[in-house]
């Protein structure tokens, strides 16, 4: 039997979540509108004005269940930190391998070359399925520059000269990217990346589903005891869950951005599915991301044969996975961390 951790979100305004005994109730205005039994959730997560009884988060810290603040746009606001648990020798032997450079650029090297081989692969399918001679060229002059940056990271002798080459590979993946659409381009091209905030619907769309992949490998780096905070690729900063967002880096390109080209592709997220807010900041309307958020919730719970442990294995369960396999190179039963690399 697989466990898939779900997760509840919540996002409509003013809502009320509670604990009953054991159900999980959330009600609005009042009246209520949702029960589940609590041990069905992995995590919950809520959008703005989400009211959670104190009890309620009290039982989520001592139960280790995910639960997380995101703001009304769906930007990330804070996460519930139960006390720190786990086994200290993993976490000593994570510090220890951060203050070895040779350790530090060794893993930085696999994170980046599964990104690489992920970005690579996802344009040469969509090259295969392109419309056009140009797209299919785009796409393939794209495909080749991951490919000769996978090579070069072989032999990159330090950390900056790695984020340098990832870098430049980066840009000319986004550089291809519009030629991966097939719909509604006049709104959907990509012309740079924007974040904070996205100024189109292509950024705000990829932003929110990062926003979503990165807490959920916050949460898998916890489940085996390592701490989020201190990565090897990412360069660390107060509040800044490097680990995380080294480890989200090989996901990107098969978890997030064929699931975001899926979503247009087809139709399933349309131009006027957007508003701008004073600024110029793009976000998606409240329909939309419910739309985005089901869409996301099924696409987890397909099952892919995982290319390390050979398993079927869900999609939500890749970040977990990979965590712990990348906990048990630093115990040292791993000769080297292997990165998630689809098919």
């Amino acid at each position: 039997m697989k466990v898939l951790l779900n997760t509840l979100y919540i996002q409509t305004q003013g809502s009320y979540i509670h604990l009953d005994h054991e159900t999980l109730k959330v009600e609005v205005e009042k009246q209520l509108v949702l029960q589940i039994p609590l041990h069905h959730l992995g995590g919950i997560v809520v959008f703005g004005n989400v009211l959670c009884s104190p009890f309620l988060i009290h039982r989520c810290a001592e139960d280790g269940r995910d639960l997380v603040w995101l703001s009304h746009r769906g930007q990330f606001q804070a996460r519930l930190f139960a006390p720190t648990t786990g086994n200290v020798l993993l976490r000593r032997s994570q510090h220890t391998a951060l203050d070895n450079p040779e350790t530090t650029l060794l893993i930085a090297r696999n994170f980046v070359a599964g990104k690489l081989q992920n970005s690579r692969s996802v344009l040469r399918r969509s090259a295969r399925e392109a419309n056009s001679e140009s797209d299919r060229q785009a796409l393939t002059t794209a495909a080749k520059i991951q490919a000769e940056a996978i090579k070069t990271t072989e032999t990159i002798p330090d950390l900056d000269k790695l984020r340098g080459t990832e870098g430049f590979a980066a840009k000319a993946y986004f550089g291809a990217f519009t030629s991966m659409i097939r719909t509604e381009r006049d709104t959907f091209a990509f012309t740079e990346r924007s974040r904070r905030p996205p100024r189109d619907p292509i950024n705000a769309l990829l932003s929110f589903i990062y926003s979503l992949l990165v807490n959920e490998c916050v949460a898998a780096c916890e489940g085996v005891g390592l701490d989020p905070q201190i990565g090897f690729l990412h360069a660390l900063r107060p509040g800044r869950p490097a680990l995380a967002l080294d480890l989200m880096e090989e996901l990107r390109a098969p978890l997030a951005d064929r699931f975001v080209l899926t979503l247009i592709n087809r139709k399933q997220i349309k131009p006027d599915d957007f508003i701008e807010r004073p600024g110029g900041a793009i976000y998606l309307t409240d329909s939309a991301r419910k739309t985005v958020l089901t869409a996301y919730q099924k696409r987890k719970q397909e099952e892919i044969t995982h290319p390390i442990t050979a398993t079927k294995t869900p999609l939500g369960l890749i970040p977990h996975i990979q965590a712990r396999l990348l906990a048990r190179h630093l115990r040292g039963d791993l000769p080297s961390y292997q990165p998630f690399i689809q098919r």
